[in-house]
C-alpha cells in the first residue's frame, strides 16, 4: 500500500498563503505601516498553528533544539511550495536559504510578504527560545537569485544585527519592531502635530510615508532624531525622490511645527531677485518696489524655511545667507536697520554640493553650515521594495483627488511598474499612475503607458512644431481611446448596451467610436471571447 503525501494534507498553509496575497490586493487604502503591521500580526497569530500542524507531522519532541526548529520551518515553507535548505550555523543562529518564493513570481510585486516569512520564523523561534531576530538577508522580492534568511536566538550574538526583533511574554510572542515602527511611530507624530486638538483624522487625512525599504526607514530614523534640534539639514537625491516630503516631515516633527513651513525653489527664481525673495526689499529700494516686501526669513521667523536646489543659489548671495544662519540677522534689500530671526533652515540638492564646492561655485563654510545633518534619499529604482507601497498609497489619493472609485492594477500593469527604472522617481510614477487613473473607465487598469526615457529627454518644441505636437497629442489620443474600446469589448464580450453602462455614455455613442476606429463587435461575442487581430 503506497504511503500517503503528507504535504496533501497542508491545504491549511495553501490557505494561507492565498489569504496573504489576497489580503495585499485588498489592502490598497491602507498606509504602508498600517498594511506592513497587518501582514506581521498574521504572520504571528498564524506561527503558532504552523508550528502545531508541523510538530504533529515531523513527531518532534516538546523542546525543540535548534536543529529541529530548522526542519520545522523549512519543512513549514516547502510544503507551500517553496526550496528551502539549513544551512549550517554557529551557536544561537539558524540559517536558512531559499532557491523558490512560495509566493511566486508575484512576491516581487509585494515585497511586503516577505515580512510573513519574518514573523513566523520570529514567532516559532522566540515560543521555543524565549527571543529571535530575523534578518532577511537576500530577497527573491528584490529580485536576488535566492532568499537567504538567519534567525539569531541569542540576544547577546543578535546584538548589533539589523531586523525584526520578537520575544517571548508569557504566552504572547510580541514583535518589537511592529510596536515601536519608525513608520508608525512618524505617521503618529506628524498626525498628532497636524491635527487640531479633539479633532480625529481618519485613514484618508493621515498624513504617510510610504517607507517599505531599509534606506527609507533609516532617513525616517534620522529625521526622528534630528527634528527636535535646532540642526540645519541638508537633503540630497535626484530629482522627484521626495525630498520636501522628508522636508516637511523635519518641520512637522519639531517643536516649530506650529508656526509656519514656507518652501522655495532657488532654481525657479531670477538671480536678480533672490535676495529680494529671501531677505524682503523697502520701499523705493529699486525701480518698481512701491511698498515694502518681507521676505521668506521674515515670513518664516520661529518656522522653517526650505530651500530647494540650493546649488544654483548665486555666489552674491551665498555669503547673505551664511550670515543669516550664523548670526540669525539680516538686512532687506535697500535698508540699512538689521532685523533678527530665528528660522531653521532645511536645504536640498540636485547635484554634489562638494564638486560645486571645489570649483568655486559654491563657498565652502555655507556648505558645511547646511551640511550638519545629511540625508541622501535613493532613487527608486535602488528601493523597489517602496514602489508597490507608493502605488497603493497614489491610488488612494487619486481617487479622493478625482473623486472616483478606488483602482488598482491588472497583473500585466503590475509587471511594468515593477520592471520599469522609473528615472522621474515618484513624481514620475505619480504622474503615470494619474494619467492611467483618469483613462481607465473600469476599476482595474490593465496598462500604465509608460514613456521612454528619450523621450523625456528630447528638446521642448518651439512655436513651429505647434502642428506636429497637435498630431501627436491625436495620434496619442486615438492610441488610449482605441484600447480603452477593445479592453472593454473583451470584458463585456461585445455587448455594446454594458459598455455604455460602464462608460456612463449612450449606446449611440459606443456605436460611433466603434465605428470611427473600426472595431466592430461581432468578433468579440463569439463563444465569450475576443477574437484576437
Amino acid at each position: 500500500m503506497p504511503t500517503k503525501d503528507p504535504l496533501a494534507d497542508l491545504s491549511p498553509l495553501s490557505f494561507l498563503q492565498m489569504f496573504v496575497t489576497q489580503s495585499i490586493k485588498l489592502s490598497g487604502s491602507a498606509s504602508g505601516a498600517v498594511r506592513a503591521e497587518a501582514i506581521e500580526y498574521l504572520g504571528l497569530t498564524a506561527s503558532s498553528c504552523l508550528e502545531l500542524y508541523a510538530r504533529n507531522q515531523m513527531q518532534l519532541p516538546e523542546r525543540m533544539n535548534r536543529e529541529q526548529y530548522a526542519d520545522l520551518i523549512v519543512y513549514i515553507k516547502n510544503a507551500i511550495g517553496g526550496e528551502f535548505r539549513s544551512v549550517v550555523a554557529g551557536p544561537g543562529v539558524v540559517y536558512v536559504e531559499n532557491r523558490r518564493c512560495p509566493f511566486g513570481a508575484r512576491v516581487q510585486d509585494a515585497p511586503e510578504l516577505c515580512r510573513t516569512t519574518a514573523s513566523v520564523f520570529g514567532g516559532i523561534a522566540a515560543r521555543n527560545f524565549g527571543y529571535a531576530k530575523v534578518e532577511l538577508k537576500r530577497r527573491i522580492a528584490l529580485r536576488d537569485d535566492r532568499c537567504e534568511v538567519c534567525i539569531y536566538t541569542d540576544r547577546e550574538i543578535a546584538e548589533g544585527q539589523m531586523g525584526d526583533e520578537y520575544v517571548s511574554e508569557g504566552e504572547t510572542i510580541v514583535s518589537r519592531q511592529a510596536l515601536a515602527d519608525v513608520r508608525t511611530r512618524v505617521a503618529e507624530k506628524m498626525a498628532h502635530a497636524l491635527c487640531p486638538a479633539g479633532r480625529k483624522q481618519d485613514a484618508h487625512t493621515r498624513p504617510s510615508i510610504v517607507a517599505e525599504s531599509r534606506a527609507m526607514r533609516e532617513i525616517l530614523r534620522a529625521v526622528e532624531q534630528v527634528a527636535p534640534t535646532r540642526a540645519s539639514v541638508l537633503i540630497s537625491g535626484e530629482t522627484g525622490v521626495g525630498k520636501e516630503v522628508i522636508a516637511r516631515a523635519v518641520h512637522t516633527l519639531s517643536p516649530r511645527s506650529p508656526r509656519p513651513f514656507l518652501a522655495v525653489n532657488c532654481g525657479a527664481v531670477p538671480h536678480n531677485l533672490i535676495e529680494t525673495t529671501l531677505f524682503g526689499h523697502e520701499k523705493g529700494a529699486f525701480t518698481g518696489a512701491h511698498s515694502l516686501h518681507r521676505g521668506l526669513f521674515e515670513r518664516a521667523d520661529q518656522g522653517t524655511l526650505f530651500l530647494d536646489e540650493i546649488d544654483s543659489l548665486p555666489l552674491f548671495s551665498q555669503a547673505k545667507l551664511l550670515r543669516v544662519l550664523q548670526e540669525g540677522e539680516y538686512e532687506r534689500v535697500g535698508g540699512g536697520q538689521t532685523h533678527h530671526v530665528d528660522v531653521r533652515v532645511v536645504a536640498a540638492a540636485n547635484k554634489s554640493i562638494e564638486s560645486l564646492v571645489d570649483a568655486g561655485q559654491f563657498r565652502s563654510d555655507l556648505y558645511y553650515r547646511l551640511n550638519v545633518v545629511p540625508v541622501y534619499i535613493p532613487p527608486l529604482r535602488e528601493r523597489p521594495e517602496d514602489v508597490a507601497g507608493l502605488v497603493h498609497y497614489l491610488l488612494a489619493a487619486l481617487a479622493r483627488r478625482h473623486d472616483g472609485p478606488l483602482k488598482s492594477l491588472s497583473d500585466r500593469a503590475w509587471g511594468q511598474v515593477m520592471g520599469h527604472a522609473w528615472p522621474g522617481n515618484v513624481r514620475e510614477l505619480e504622474n503615470v499612475l494619474e494619467r492611467a487613473f483618469l483613462f481607465t473607465p473600469g476599476r482595474v487598469i490593465d496598462d500604465v503607458e509608460l514613456r521612454d526615457r528619450t523621450a523625456l529627454d528630447a528638446p521642448r518644441a518651439g512655436p513651429a512644431t505647434g502642428g506636429l505636437l497637435h498630431a501627436v497629442r491625436g495620434r496619442a489620443t486615438r492610441t488610449i481611446e482605441t484600447r480603452m474600446l477593445q479592453d472593454a469589448l473583451e470584458r463585456h464580450h461585445g455587448n455594446v448596451t454594458a459598455m455604455a453602462r460602464e462608460m456612463g455614455i449612450t449606446r449611440r455613442a459606443i456605436h460611433q467610436k466603434l465605428k470611427r476606429y473600426a472595431l466592430p463587435a461581432a468578433p468579440y461575442r463569439c463563444d465569450g471571447r475576443a477574437t484576437r487581430r
